[in-house]
């Protein structure tokens, strides 16, 4: 596997129903008002957004997430990015008690210039940023779903 080549898999609990979980999963344009790392959201097609992001380390990573599967019974999303990351996520989205289990799995070449050529000093701290990011953005939507729950409530 080349050095700007990475996976990622991450498995978040969210106290809501799948259903709920992949209708908020489902649209990119929300990302930012739940994910603090997603600075950015912009449409450009139906199931397409251009993505801003940026978590501790000081650069942008900027990339389109086209969907390529929304397949809400069954529980999948999956998009393809291209841009400064070329490559796949998905999201699976399972019933786990009175909650719901979300998968995220990311296979990803950076292709961001400034990355690609320091890859093999930079591949340690991206792994490690990554996975700050999916930890705020696993409480991102925990806090997020909680208010749709209080005003559901009310």
């Amino acid at each position: 596997m080349p050095l700007n080549s990475y996976r990622f898999r991450s498995t978040w609990s969210v106290d809501c129903t799948p259903e709920r979980a992949f209708d908020v999963l489902a649209d990119l344009g929300s990302y930012p008002s739940w994910w603090r790392e997603v600075r950015d959201a912009r449409q450009v097609a139906e199931d397409a957004a251009e993505l801003r992001c940026r978590s501790v380390l000081p650069y942008d990573l900027v990339f389109q997430a086209h969907h390529n599967a929304k397949e809400p019974a069954e529980g999948l999303l999956r998009a393809n990015l291209v841009g400064d990351l070329h490559g796949t996520a998905s999201w699976r989205i399972l019933p786990d008690g009175a909650g719901a289990r979300l998968v995220y799995e990311q296979e990803v070449v950076v292709r961001k210039p400034l990355l690609r050529g320091l890859a093999i000093i930079s591949r340690p701290l991206l792994k490690a940023n990554h996975e700050l990011m999916m930890r705020s953005g696993q409480r991102g939507l925990r806090t997020y779903l909680a208010g749709f729950r209080a005003a559901l409530e009310n």
